[in-house]
């Protein structure tokens, strides 16, 4: 593959001291020899690296004789530049040394489909169009990461805060059941608790009242267990013989 510029990317013929005679392209960073040829500098390298000599003149060459031509360089980039999607119809020309950012730019340039799966080339003119129907971005998630999944007709529209605020509003009502559900079982166990502690008083009082009878119990025979026995002593004891009258 040659060094220098396709003689047909040009809008009229360059002058043929500009041309290359190892590549015959239009110089591309030309570079002169001690014997005054002009080369590509890519071209002048191949060459020297299979033969020491000057490909025009036939003159030894050392490498490191070899001076870069920068303002030839630039006279070269002056020149005016068809599109390289000229075949495609774009009818600009400018000068070489901008035609890089043309390309940058040109609504002829073949561009990749940004949608994931899609491996369409299409002119960057009709990116837009082509993405409203490509079959691979029917379905994408919104770039700015709010979680949408959008449709290319719904990508113009979407508002990252409604959706946030909507996905909130949906899952509110999905919970909400559930939220019933918790709170009715709460109520239901708050009203046994207070029952089970209603009947723990209760049996606490019940406790108090047969514990309070049954230490009462003992002091009450104590008490009573002398007048049985001082009575059963007057009713045992023996009657005096009182003789007869």
């Amino acid at each position: 593959m040659g060094g220098g510029y396709d003689l047909n990317l040009f809008a009229s013929p360059p002058d043929s001291n500009f041309v290359c005679s190892v590549c015959h392209g239009v110089l591309k960073r030309p570079a002169r020899l001690p014997c005054s040829h002009i080369f590509c500098k890519k071209c002048i390298l191949r060459w020297l690296a299979r033969q020491k000599t000057c490909p025009c003149c036939r003159k030894e060459v050392k490498r490191k004789k070899i001076v870069p031509m920068n303002k030839l360089r630039k006279t070269i980039g002056r020149l005016e530049v068809k599109c390289k999607n000229a075949d495609a119809g774009c009818i600009v020309t400018c000068p070489l040394a901008h035609r890089k950012g043309h390309q940058d730019s040109c609504p002829f340039e073949l561009t990749a489909c940004p949608n994931e799966g899609c491996t369409s080339q299409v002119p960057r003119g009709t990116l837009a169009e082509h993405r409203q129907h490509c079959q691979q971005g029917s379905q994408q998630h919104c770039p700015l990461g709010c979680g949408a999944t959008l449709d290319p007709a719904e990508r113009a529209p979407h508002n990252c805060y409604r959706e946030l605020h909507n996905a909130w509003s949906a899952c509110q009502e999905r919970r909400r059941p559930l939220l019933l559900s918790l709170l009715r079982r709460v109520r239901w166990l708050h009203q046994a608790t207070s029952v089970v502690r209603r009947e723990l008083a209760e049996l606490s009082n019940f406790l108090e009242e047969d514990t309070a009878l049954l230490e009462g119990a003992p002091q009450e025979e104590a008490e009573a267990a002398p007048e049985g026995n001082v009575g059963a002593e007057v009713v045992g004891e023996p009657r005096a013989n009182v003789p007869c009258k």
